[in-house]
């Protein structure tokens, strides 16, 4: 072998082992005692502005990408603040928290309420709400945002007493909209036709995240008796199909066991592709299951061209080999691209309980996913703790923030986000030729690895190119056939000043971007 080449190889696989350690910047959020089950959104409007929520009622705020932020406690005098915080933005890219009830006058969590954020003095609106259906318990929403109509849809659980062993007492999916910013809300509705019951495991029926699609479609699944189930509504939210359609099985249920986890769910997120990428209009289902064996929790992902009428046979997202769990799983589509993003928890690399995060992205609508790392070092949860329900994340051009709560080595729960910057299509037509994966370490000081794919051959010219697109290093300009490449830049040898770079990746047809950050 040359002993040039051999010598590259050997410092990527030493570089590569080295920057698994430092991939991703990850930044806590606050210092509350506790949180767990959080939410996050990007604002499209000024993906600078980011906001997070977390159990019970604590709230986030960032005005440089997720880097600093500020803190606070969110308070309804009358409604209460009860958790399971979800967070949106709407058209004109003001933030919304929706929330659990304990009502000064009512019954625990007998409502859904929708509290908005004043950017100005970085305050909440009083509650307005959604559901009251006398003593029956309103849990397990999440909302959506119709970018053509500004309206805001809301599915959710209700339970006729929550946590009964009763075989009378059902569970319920309830659907709301508000037309008016928040302000009110439609009389809520019962959209599923099998009920669950009323014990909060397998056979009750949650998971209901709605999507919204390109006509104003709304889109919902969720778990229970029968697996996973999709409805679906064509006049934005006043109908609803007469049978709910089978989507998958669920084996093992949503109620997952989880060595060192207190409880833990694999319940379906469903979104909606609205971009202008190839794939507008498809709908995705991403849960866990148990398929694979009760030692084995592993990711899933099916997808509908035809509106919801028929199902992909499911995918699996995670890419490790059989034996270990990846749980606690939450997916977003960059409205942009079109591009696939999921987090879970992941075992892969620990044969106890020790757990990392990992993130995975699809390119091509669901077909294949790339998994990589984005935690900076494992914790080990304890068994006493409760983590929520879920972990979330939110993508806008590339940009992208997952959140999670994590237990330190005192044994106290935080919140976490990773500063995640991926690929930005700038061409599309023909766009599966060239895929740039997340380079590492990013941010760097002195180099970094510049990972891509190239499915048929064709000539590439790689570089690095300044913010004003202006080219300031050429790493390969080539003929080159399909495969995976790893290119070392080292900025020993280039001297640039810190600031905002980005990978250059081009064939005659398609540029693909990617932004990197040199610190120093």
């Amino acid at each position: 072998m040359n002993r040039t080449i051999a010598a590259i190889i050997l410092a990527c696989s030493f570089l590569v082992s080295k920057a698994q350690l430092t991939q991703y910047q990850n930044i806590k959020l606050g210092n509350f005692s506790g949180p767990n089950e959080p939410s996050i959104w990007i604002n499209p409007k000024n993906p600078n502005q980011v906001m997070a929520g977390s159990n019970l009622n604590y709230w986030y705020y960032s005005q440089d990408g997720g880097y600093t932020w500020t803190s606070g406690v969110l308070t309804e005098p009358q409604l209460g603040v009860w958790g399971d915080p979800v967070i949106i933005t709407d058209t004109l890219g003001d933030f919304y928290y929706f929330h659990l009830s304990n009502p000064v006058n009512g019954n625990w969590i007998d409502r859904i309420v929708c509290q908005k954020f004043n950017k100005a003095t970085g305050t909440w609106s009083n509650g307005t709400y959604m559901g009251l259906n006398g003593n029956k318990a309103q849990d397990k929403h999440w909302a959506v945002v119709d970018p053509a109509t500004n309206t805001i849809h809301v599915t959710w659980t209700q339970f006729d007493t929550y946590g009964s062993s009763n075989p009378d007492c059902q569970s319920n999916i309830r659907y709301s909209k508000s037309v008016d910013a928040g302000l009110t809300w439609s009389p809520a509705i019962t959209i599923n036709q099998v009920p669950g019951d009323c014990i909060d495991s397998d056979n009750t029926v949650e998971g209901a995240v709605p999507a919204v699609g390109p006509n104003g479609e709304v889109y919902v699944a969720w778990a229970g008796p029968l697996g996973i189930v999709f409805d679906r509504s064509t006049d934005g939210g006043q109908t609803w199909l007469a049978n709910d359609i089978f989507v998958t099985d669920q084996p093992g249920g949503w109620d997952h066991t989880i060595p060192g986890i207190y409880r833990c769910n694999g319940m379906p997120v469903t979104v909606c592709d609205l971009s202008n990428s190839p794939r507008r209009g498809t709908i995705y289902i991403n849960w866990a299951d148990q398929r694979n064996g009760s030692n084995d929790t592993d990711i899933w992902l099916t997808k509908s061209t035809d509106g919801g009428n028929t199902w992909s046979t499911p995918k699996r997202v995670n890419d490790d080999p059989a034996g270990r769990h990846q749980f606690f799983t939450w997916m977003a589509i960059d409205q942009v691209t079109g591009y696939l993003y999921f987090v879970f928890y992941d075992r892969r690399n620990h044969s106890n309980n020790a757990t990392d995060v990992y993130m995975a992205v699809s390119y091509d609508g669901g077909e294949t996913f790339t998994n990589f790392k984005v935690s900076e070092s494992p914790f080990t949860p304890s068994g006493g703790q409760f983590f929520g329900d879920y972990n979330n994340i939110s993508a806008h051009n590339g940009m992208v923030r997952p959140i999670w709560t994590r237990r330190e080595s005192s044994g106290s729960l935080s919140i976490y986000t990773a500063i995640v910057e991926m690929t930005t299509s700038i061409l599309e037509s023909d766009e599966g030729m060239l895929h740039l994966e997340p380079n590492s370490p990013n941010p760097f000081n002195d180099y970094t690895i510049c990972s891509f794919r190239i499915t048929r051959p064709g000539k590439v010219l790689l570089s690095m190119v300044d913010a004003r697109g202006n080219e300031v290093a050429r790493l390969r300009d080539e003929f080159m056939q399909p495969g995976k490449y790893e290119v070392i830049f080292d900025n020993k040898s280039h001297n640039l000043s810190p600031g905002v770079y980005f990978f250059s990746l081009k064939s005659a047809q398609v540029q693909k971007k990617q932004k990197v950050i040199l610190t120093r």
